[in-house]
C-alpha cells in the first residue's frame, strides 16, 4: 500500500469523534474520495484502526 493516513483509537476502540477526525485528516490530505477505507476490528466488532491510501488505491 502506498503512503497512507492511519488513525488508531485512543482507548483501543475508536469513538465517533476519532472517526470524524480521521475523515477530516484524509480529506485535508487530498485522499481520492473513492478510495476504500481499510479497518482493523476488535473481536467484539468495534473499530480499532482505520487507514486509507493517500494516492489512488489500486490494490
Amino acid at each position: 500500500m502506498p503512503a497512507s493516513v492511519k488513525f488508531t483509537g485512543e482507548d483501543k476502540d475508536m469513538t465517533l469523534d476519532e472517526l470524524a477526525d480521521f475523515v477530516e485528516a484524509a480529506r485535508k490530505a487530498g485522499v481520492p474520495r473513492d478510495n476504500p477505507v481499510r479497518a482493523e476490528l476488535s473481536t467484539s466488532g468495534k473499530i480499532k484502526q482505520v487507514e486509507v491510501a493517500l494516492d489512488e488505491d489500486t490494490d
